[in-house]
């Protein structure tokens, strides 16, 4: 059985994540998102799904862009 890079637990049935190169393994989408998904830059909420982006800092949403001064958004895909 693999272990969680983020809990810990011994589970059957892990799954496997390549990401940026490296190999990561998980037993929940939950530990995953933990582990790989980006922070907004401004709240510093888990951007779960799309986001906007700027000079290669994303945002949760384009108010907390604004409020960092940011004009001129692009969804983050």
């Amino acid at each position: 059985m693999a272990i969680c890079e983020v809990c810990g637990n011994s589970y059957a049935n892990t799954f496997t994540v390549f990401f940026e190169g490296r190999e990561h393994v998980f037993d929940a989408f939950e530990c995953a998102i933990h582990a790989l998904a980006p922070r907004c830059q401004s709240c510093r909420c888990t951007v779960i799904g799309h986001g906007v982006e700027h000079d290669g800092r994303i945002f949760c949403c384009a108010f907390c862009a604004r409020k960092a001064g940011v004009d001129g958004l692009v969804d983050h895909n």
